[in-house]
């Protein structure tokens, strides 16, 4: 979240943000924060004026006392205060816990260089990579291909779950091994330290991380538990510091998270609306790093190019945009795309983000680090997504796919497949 102070002393430039994002809820919200805080600094000042002449009354009555002078007036005056202060604590209490919540949904600064736009028709392409393959036959459906090949059964998987889920068999759960695989040795080996999350985490931890809006829209709720299943590796990881201060000498800390993650959305997309682009379980790795202010931005391009790197090791074309003003969210002060091409669809669809989130979860989750001086200052958190495994699949299974059905595996993720080089038709178990 914004820090309060910043919003009192530069209302117009948190008002000019909000104006750039074309979100007229968000900034009736920061007018009503604004009037709630105003009234919750009085109520505090009152309260404050009210202990201080407390302390004062006890001070006269007990010199009164010394000089046996009478004290009955000023008692009247002090028996008055407890009721006064009480019931002034209560407003505070009831008038900080909404400036709390308003916070929370105010969104983080944009960083100059964000795209202006109303939604994502408006995000800017800012570089491509790879050629763009032709095919002399009608190529299948990821879905249909898969389940053709005997890798996956999305049929059984609506029956015994629901829509959005499926049943990876044989080379198919292999594939799905050897990406993550495949992106843990590459950026171990770039320095960055693997961690397995829980998959579940409690409220408190996670309005330090996302959107309150995602809590309906996305995640799942585990009933009559204060506990939800995770969205995205990067929630648990950011909250592993909660309540925390580094010292400045241990960053950054650069993280790998595997997990799986669980998402409620789920819509069609393009051609086909059966198979693994929009489901609500999947596996993804996820790159994040803590750092100090100054450095984000130079971790931000490193993220990006880590990312990049490994779609152009699997030879898949894709393009990278800069996510516009009305489409990036609340938590991001900067966020690209990585969008990878899908001959099926005919077109590029996102297969990861890479959001600079500055201080914005690090205040909410008060996650700080002191430097020589003994200085403390909040974090700076980044997460990218290295390899969201479904999607990426859905990528392979089209930009590699045979004219007699098969799919050959890329060159990259033969080593982690034990040398298999093409998917054919698998016997069922």
């Amino acid at each position: 979240m914004l820090d309060i102070r910043f919003i009192r002393d530069y209302p117009e430039v948190v008002k000019k943000d909000l104006e750039k994002r074309k979100d007229q809820e968000k900034l009736s919200l920061f007018n009503s924060l604004l009037k709630k805080d105003s009234e919750w600094r009085k109520v505090k000042q009152e309260l404050d004026n009210l202990r201080k002449r407390r302390n004062e009354l006890s001070q006269k009555i007990n010199e009164l006392k010394k000089q046996k002078q009478p004290i009955n007036q000023v008692l009247k005056e002090v028996k008055e205060i407890p009721l006064k202060i009480k019931k002034l604590e209560e407003e505070e209490l009831k008038l900080n816990s909404r400036v709390h919540s308003a916070l929370l949904r105010i969104p983080n600064i944009l960083h100059s260089s964000v795209p202006y736009g109303k939604d994502e028709k408006d995000n800017k392409v800012i570089r491509k990579w790879g050629k763009i393959p032709s095919f002399k036959f009608n190529l299948k459906s990821h879905g249909e291909l898969a389940e053709d090949l005997g890798i996956a059964d999305f049929k059984k998987a609506s029956q015994v779950s629901g829509t959005g889920f499926y049943y990876f068999r044989n080379e198919l759960a292999l594939l799905n091994m050897a990406l993550m695989n495949f992106a843990i040795d590459f950026l171990t080996k770039k320095g960055y330290k693997l961690i397995i999350p829980p998959l579940m985490l409690r409220r408190k931890p996670y309005e330090g991380v996302t959107d309150l809006k995602d809590f309906e829209d996305v995640m799942y709720k585990i009933e009559n538990e204060d506990l939800y299943l995770i969205a995205t590796s990067e929630h648990p990881i950011a909250a592993f510091l909660m309540n925390e201060t580094l010292n400045e000498k241990d960053l950054p800390l650069k993280l790998i998270g595997m997990s799986p993650c669980f998402r409620k959305e789920i819509g069609s997309h393009g051609v086909d609306t059966r198979g693994l682009y929009r489901v609500h379980q999947f596996w993804k790795i996820e790159q994040f790093i803590f750092c100090k202010p100054e450095d984000s931005w130079k971790y931000h391009e490193e993220l990006q190019k880590n990312s990049e790197e490994m779609y152009k090791k699997l030879k898949i074309p894709f393009r990278v945009v800069n996510i516009c003003t009305g489409d990036i969210g609340i938590v991001a002060s900067k966020k690209y795309d990585i969008e990878a091409w899908f001959p099926r669809q005919k077109s590029y669809g996102e297969v990861g983000s890479n959001a600079n989130c500055t201080d914005y979860q690090a205040r909410r989750l008060n996650i700080k680090y002191i430097d020589k001086k003994g200085n403390k200052s909040y974090v700076h958190t980044l997460n990218n997504t290295a390899l969201a495994t479904s999607r990426t699949i859905v990528a392979v299974l089209e930009n590699y796919q045979l004219k007699d059905g098969s799919v050959k595996i890329p060159l990259i993720l033969q080593p982690h497949l034990r040398g298999l080089k093409k998917i054919t038709k698998s016997k069922a178990f």
